[in-house]
């Protein structure tokens, strides 16, 4: 994953209709036609959230008959949500340390 993925990735998912769609392919591939029904978005919409989505690598587009249908893709969210965890954590560990240095007995 290149340095720019996840910045890209992130991009992509500040967007709640993306995160509604994002949310839908996680449970099951869906075509566009299918979560244009299921949301209050046009297919043509659609189509440019899963294009966005799909630039991002996050979600991918398999044939299906005459249709094309998306997936989610795990492993490029398990990737870009084990980078967000590094960071929270190491963020924890400065807490953890700042509030160590602030209940330190000055006295000791």
């Amino acid at each position: 994953m290149s340095a720019s993925a996840p910045v890209a990735q992130l991009a992509a998912l500040a967007d709640d209709t993306r995160w509604a769609i994002l949310g839908l392919l996680g449970a099951s591939p869906r075509s566009a036609s299918d979560l244009a029904r299921e949301l209050p978005v046009s297919r043509q919409a659609i189509a440019k959230h899963l294009a966005v989505l799909e630039q991002a690598g996050l979600v991918a587009a398999e044939r299906d008959g005459r249709a094309l249908r998306y997936r989610a893709l795990g492993a490029s969210l398990s990737a870009l949500a084990d980078r967000l965890d590094a960071i929270g954590r190491g963020w924890d560990a400065r807490l953890a340390r700042i509030a160590a240095i602030a209940e330190a007995d000055p006295r000791a």
